[in-house]
């Protein structure tokens, strides 16, 4: 059975990018770009891991990484945040928060392909 990854983002040119490096490796890759509604369609379907923009339309990834946190059901599912906003003070947040792994866009292909392996646990 395929892993699934759902990819919380709101560019499309990410969205491309990662979908295409992750689903060469055998993801299933689900997008979802609202950051009003992520939070319930984690919840409706439960991927294996969350790859999460901190701006979105609606609400903030740091919100929804909070609330997923605070879900006994979700707390330890596995998110990293995929980000812009690379100064320390936005990676301390998403740590602070519970964030698995932070990384700042640009990204290597191969830095969240190894990131996302690993935390997967494979």
């Amino acid at each position: 059975m395929a892993r699934r990854v759902l990819l919380i983002e709101d560019e499309p040119n990410i969205i491309e990018a990662v979908s295409f490096i992750l689903s060469r490796d055998g993801w299933t890759v689900h997008t979802h770009s609202d950051g009003l509604s992520a939070v319930a369609r984690v919840r409706a379907h439960p991927p294996d891991l969350v790859i999460l923009d901190a701006m979105l339309p609606g609400r903030s990834g740091f919100d929804i990484l909070q609330e997923l946190r605070g879900d006994p059901a979700l707390r330890t599912l596995p998110v990293m945040m995929l980000t812009a906003r690379g100064q320390a003070r936005d990676r301390d947040l998403a740590m602070r928060l519970g964030a698995s792994h932070f990384m700042t866009k640009p990204f290597s292909n191969a830095e969240v392909l190894d990131r996302v392996r690993a935390l997967a646990g494979g």
